[in-house]
């Protein structure tokens, strides 16, 4: 899959961490590696079980959520 593609993820409740940086070897999540980059990572929480579209290109208008940005 091409790098800026959007994952889509079924997640249960809880809270998240997406990559702000993309840099993380776990995307869509966060795992550290944004340090010295400037960019944080975007915490959101599901009160239930959901299937979402989260962003990997970095360029959304709606982090951590994809909004299309990739394909402009």
């Amino acid at each position: 899959m091409p790098k800026n593609m959007p994952f889509s993820v079924t997640l249960g409740a809880g809270t998240y961490y997406w990559c702000g940086c993309g840099k993380s070897e776990k995307e869509p999540f966060c795992d550290g590696s944004h340090k010295d980059t400037g960019k944080e990572p975007v915490a959101f929480t599901l009160e239930e079980k959901k299937q979402v579209v989260l962003c990997a290109c970095q360029k959304t208008k709606t982090p951590p959520f994809c909004d299309g940005s990739h394909a402009r």
